[in-house]
């Protein structure tokens, strides 16, 4: 006999379909945040852990991620849409004409075709299963995060590279740290590059300051402890890029806080609190020697870089106009798929280096070509685009999530750099949040 339950006047549904696809969603919820937990872990497991397995623990994100689509789409909890298709058309053109025309190797194509294919459907997968609510529970478990991984951050800044805390990829002991200022490395936490640090805390800005404006939705020591670990890990970090995006955080901050009178009131006792806080560390010499450390650092930067230029312009824009005026010495259906990797470079030279380029929109046409490089650009800027007006209509309507997100998740998504597997995983990530927090239903 089917059990049934009623759903409106003459209609029934079974109860037993119902509980299945209950036990669905949750297994997906449970495979997201895995894969959360794996992204901010996985450089811990190959460093420490399990150094023996470092390399296949590289890409061990990607057959879970695999694994959800499937359950997602087999159970049709994913849908098609012009971005997913575009990306799908052009990752599995770009391995054939990789294998032909580019730098014919079948394994390097498809380690490359592994971010349009698998990672950037993965999105929608966070976006489709994960509810608003979900992201708040997220947002909370980061800030906990956050506490012992300043802990962390601080014993590698001040521990040589030689100490366990520093070692690097599969148990190397000449230290994961890079170079940094006055002597000091910049610390890597619990990943296996020092990139990972600056994308872990300018994804904890989002939330500290999303917190702030909503105080009832967290446990208010872990907010403090969290907002103490961002402000101490800013200058720890040594990284120009991760005061530079807490300082268009904080902007998005403030023009959320002026769309209602309580939000200024929250916001003006917030920065009451940041400035308490930054007392309460400058009275530490760990916190006085990495101010200094952060300082030598960014001047010396300026100086040899090109200043805000660089730090504003080039990084952060991508350098979409210096990859089209470059595109004219690329072959129209680029070297490649995944040659612009750290990995392909390594299969295909035996060499760890960047063979096209740093950027992330040069190496998407050097890899691509100009057609679909390009194609590929405008795809993620217009995913970025929806997402960036939807998110400003939620602030307008009181939902504050989506905008704070965006302050990280917009140039993390347009220009981040896919080809670095912990820089893809933040955006992928970040990506699935926005949507979902964006999504009506909670």
């Amino acid at each position: 006999m089917i059990d049934y339950v009623t759903a409106e006047p003459g209609q029934f549904i079974d109860r037993r379909a119902l509980q299945a696809t209950d036990r669905k969603t949750r297994l997906l919820k449970q495979g997201i945040w895995l894969y959360f937990f794996l992204l901010i872990f996985e450089g811990a497991l190959r460093k420490w852990f399990l150094p023996g397995l470092a390399t296949p623990l590289l890409i061990i994100r990607d057959p879970l991620a695999l694994w959800l689509i499937v359950i997602a789409w087999t159970h049709h909890r994913i849908s098609y849409n012009a971005h997913l298709l575009s990306m799908t058309f052009i990752g599995v053109l770009s391995i054939f004409t990789a294998v032909t025309l580019g730098h014919g190797n079948f394994f390097v194509a498809l380690f490359g075709a592994r971010i349009l294919l698998i990672q950037f459907p993965f999105i929608f997968v966070i976006g489709q299963i994960f509810t608003r609510d979900d992201v708040i529970k997220v947002g909370t478990t980061t800030l906990w995060i956050t506490i012992p991984m300043t802990i962390l951050v601080i014993l590698q800044f001040y521990s040589p590279q030689s100490a366990w805390v520093n070692r690097s990829i599969g148990g190397d002991t000449t230290g994961a740290g890079f170079s940094g200022a006055l002597g000091y490395f910049r610390p890597p936490a619990t990943f296996s590059f020092t990139n990972g640090t600056t994308l872990f805390y300018s994804f904890v800005a989002c939330f500290v300051f999303y917190f702030w404006l909503n105080p009832d939705k967290v446990n208010r020591l872990a907010l403090i402890g969290a907002t103490l670990g961002l402000l101490a890990a800013v200058p720890l970090s040594i990284s120009r890029a991760l005061f530079l995006q807490v300082g268009v955080t904080i902007l998005f901050t403030i023009i959320a806080a002026a769309r209602k009178p309580k939000f200024i009131v929250r916001m003006i006792i917030a920065g009451i609190g940041l400035l308490l806080a930054m007392a309460l560390l400058n009275k530490a010499s760990f916190f006085q020697t990495a101010t200094e450390a952060f300082t030598a650092r960014f001047d010396s930067a300026n100086e040899q870089a090109g200043g805000f230029q660089s730090a504003i312009v080039d990084r952060f824009l991508g350098g979409l106009l210096t990859a089209i005026e470059s595109s004219s010495d690329v072959p129209f259906f680029g070297y490649g798929l995944g040659m612009g990797t750290n990995v392909g470079a390594q299969l295909l030279t035996g060499n760890r280096l960047f063979l096209i380029s740093e950027e992330e929109w040069g190496r998407l046409v050097g890899e691509l070509g100009v057609l679909f490089g390009l194609l590929v650009i405008f795809v993620r800027l217009s995913l970025s685009s929806r997402i960036s007006l939807a998110s400003y209509k939620q602030l307008q309507m009181g939902n504050l999530l989506p905008w704070m997100l965006l302050s990280f998740g917009l140039l993390s998504l347009l220009q981040g750099g896919w080809a670095q597997p912990t820089s893809l995983g933040f955006s992928v990530f970040i990506g699935g949040l926005m949507i979902a927090s964006i999504r009506k239903t909670s």
